[in-house]
């Protein structure tokens, strides 16, 4: 996988992203998007079409995405899966635009798997050899890659552990649950679901400090319980573009939604003099993806 070869996969992206956002067709979408990355944007495309005035099929309006001043973080890896960094300036707004591609084989096509947002500035320093190869990032880490996901979603149902660093991501989305435990309205229940490969496999870059960033997807689900006499109320547009069940809703209604990481992982206490530390969230992408009324 050459740079010159990345650049093709990431004009391809976009190419394929604003012809999907045009004609506003998830197939389209899937041809160039794959995990969590694709998930949001098949919910972005019904929620699109369901805004659209009777007998439009499609946006055709819709400004191209633009992603330029590439820089490219390539691991030097044997076997499959595949995967290589896009660290990118947007037309979209003024963050760094991080895109992780990967392809599942020799005959598949490299896909986005997933996208974070960074301020310019602020986006790791990923270690390469002396050929410009990004380094593995296969151990001495305080938490193994593939067991991030696991050990979020474990705190977010438990508080308990020291894994991870205070933030948005962790502490404060569990104080924002508690408050919506119990209402004299409704009652709130939350199933938070990890996941991997195949599906939805982590992705892990080393950084010059020795640690690495790592990028994973969850699943989280929330059921809201209305008190008795009270009746569930609809009036977001994504929430009525998804919602499923006949769109009855008498009693309870579920939200599914996925979310997209990039976190900071230390390395190991004495590893490479590293004192060892906590997991930090770097960015975090949370959407609705599915609604179901009782």
């Amino acid at each position: 996988m050459s740079r010159a070869e990345a650049g093709k996969v990431l004009a391809r992206f976009t190419a394929g992203y604003t012809e999907a956002y045009r004609r506003l067709d998830p197939a389209v979408l899937d041809r160039v998007e794959t995990g969590a990355l694709a998930e949001i944007g098949r919910g972005d495309l019904a929620e699109q079409r369901a805004r659209l005035p009777k007998g439009r099929s499609g946006n055709p309006g819709y400004p191209a995405l633009e992603l330029d001043d590439a820089r490219f973080t390539i691991p030097k890896a044997v076997g499959w899966p595949k995967f290589f960094l896009a660290d990118t300036r947007s037309n979209r707004d003024g963050n760094r635009w991080l895109v992780v591609f990967a392809r599942t084989g020799a005959h598949d096509p490299w896909k986005a798997a997933y996208l974070t947002l960074h301020a310019p500035g602020s986006v790791p320093e990923f270690r390469t050899d002396k050929d410009g190869w990004a380094a593995p990032a296969d151990g001495g880490l305080v938490l193994a890659p593939d067991a991030v996901s696991r050990a979020y979603t474990d705190y977010l149902r438990t508080g308990a552990g020291d894994v991870f660093a205070p933030s948005g991501a962790t502490s404060q989305t569990r104080a924002d649950r508690a408050r919506l435990a119990r209402t004299p309205s409704f009652r709130t229940d939350w199933i938070d679901t990890a996941e991997g490969a195949p599906g939805f496999p982590p992705v892990a870059f080393r950084t010059a400090d020795g640690g690495a960033v790592v990028f994973f997807a969850a699943h989280h689900r929330e059921k809201r319980t209305m008190a008795r006499g009270v009746r569930p109320g609809v009036t977001d547009p994504r929430t009525k573009a998804l919602l499923s069940g006949n769109g009855n809703l008498r009693t309870a209604i579920t939200y599914t939604r996925v979310s997209e990481s990039a976190v900071r992982v230390p390395a190991r206490a004495g590893v490479g003099g590293s004192s060892g530390g906590r997991v930090s969230f770097l960015n975090r992408i949370e959407a609705l993806v599915g609604a179901r009324g009782e």
